[in-house]
């Protein structure tokens, strides 16, 4: 049995991504396989967050991001 040398990448996912993709798989014509296909994630991941978020584990991060978050240089600007 070959002998890893280097750490698994895990992925980490954003709250965002998870609740959209929760929302997308609670659709009446659409099955969690087919959303987790299309997300490229393990549809037992997508099982979990949506046991997650109906647990209210999950939840959506409220703030907005404004110019000043995503412009690093917006002081120059002031």
């Amino acid at each position: 049995m070959p002998k890893y040398t280097k750490p698994r990448k895990t992925w980490q996912y954003s709250n965002e991504f998870k609740i959209k993709a929760v929302q997308l798989s609670l659709l009446d014509s659409i099955q969690v396989k087919e959303v987790a296909d299309t997300l490229d994630i393990h549809p037992f991941m997508l099982s979990r967050w949506r046991k997650e978020y109906r647990e209210g584990k999950i939840v959506a991060d409220k703030r907005k991001k404004g110019k000043r978050s995503a412009n690093p240089t917006w002081r120059a600007t002031l």
